[in-house]
């Protein structure tokens, strides 16, 4: 079969004919249609990512959508090693597909299901959000960021804060549904001052696709404006600007802040798996949007190092 392989680690995954899986007990063979190109596929894929397990030479793709063997159109995650999404044909087990909506196609279910899990899960299994609650997005400009804006209002949060650099992105996003937006292009003093006022007024959750700076500024801020006593479920969900912060202990004895992360290995993977359904069951009606760029999975050498707002999902010419 054909397939994108990583042969060295680090290196850009090449089109190449690969090993078809065989069925055994226990997993179902799919007839991949898509894969997206997430961060975490590619950082699974680079060997950095503290999931990554796979020996080389190995295909990437940490889900994708396709077709069981019954004709069943599914959305599937984790594959069995060494075949990744990124082939015409992957072995995963049966408990780790879903099937999808009639009503929603292969490309938007691949390209939605891995960012929009990422804030589903956080607020559903992480914060437990509460209906009403205000929910600040740190980071709200890439493409989790903007889907996180539309769950947190499809979830029921009462006023959304979008954070980000782009100004025009960040203006966008209030047609999605965030409240109020900031900027993080200002000066420290003048950005911890901005989150203070809305920790001021109330802040149940913050979810934070960022890390760094950005981030010891809005648990500084939270720390100091807080009403007293009342939680602030602090989600950290990825790393963009840095991987590490400065975070004073002091920060932490004097507020109610709750720090905890969401991803592979926090929630239970039936518990996931949940999430990513739910997500899925809720993207038409809700009208959830994604921009994507569908390309043919013989192009993936021209297309891994895409960066953009438009999700590039490979396909590998299968029709159901």
């Amino acid at each position: 079969m054909k397939a994108a392989l990583v042969r060295e680690s680090g290196a850009t995954p090449a089109y190449a004919d690969f090993t078809e899986p065989a069925v055994t007990e226990g997993v179902v063979r799919i007839a991949v249609v898509a894969s997206a190109l997430s961060h975490v596929t590619k950082s699974r894929a680079s060997g950095k990512h503290y999931s990554s397990a796979a020996k080389l030479p190995f295909v990437p793709g940490i889900d994708g959508t396709g077709v069981l063997e019954d004709g069943t159109r599914v959305y599937f995650v984790l594959p069995e090693a060494p075949f990744g999404g990124m082939a015409e044909y992957c072995i995963v087990k049966k408990a780790r597909c879903i099937a999808l909506p009639a009503a929603l196609d292969e490309v938007t279910a691949a390209a939605i299901a891995i960012p929009g899990m990422s804030s589903w899960a956080a607020l559903t299994e992480r914060a437990k959000l509460v209906k009403g609650e205000t929910v600040l997005i740190n980071g709200a400009t890439g493409v989790s960021g903007r889907l996180a804006v539309q769950i947190a209002k499809y979830l029921g949060a009462g006023k959304i804060i979008a954070t980000g650099r782009n100004a025009g992105t960040l203006q966008s996003l209030k047609a999605l549904g965030a409240d109020e937006t900031i900027s993080l292009t200002q000066d420290n003093d003048a950005l911890e001052s901005a989150f203070q006022r809305q920790f001021h007024d109330g802040v149940g959750v913050v979810l934070d696709y960022l890390w760094g700076q950005s981030a010891e500024l809005l648990l500084a801020a939270g720390a100091k404006a807080s009403p007293e006593a009342v939680p602030l479920r602090f989600v950290q969900i990825g790393a963009m600007s840095a991987a590490t912060i400065t975070l004073p202990s002091a920060a932490l004895r004097s507020s109610a802040i709750e720090l905890m992360g969401s991803g592979i290995g926090s929630i239970p993977m039936p518990r996931l798996l949940g999430a990513i359904e739910q997500l899925l069951n809720a993207t038409v009606p809700g009208g959830f949007e994604i921009a994507t760029n569908s390309v043919p999975l013989s192009q993936v050498e021209d297309h891994w190092a895409n960066e953009n707002q438009a999700r590039t999902v490979f396909t590998t010419g299968f029709q159901p």
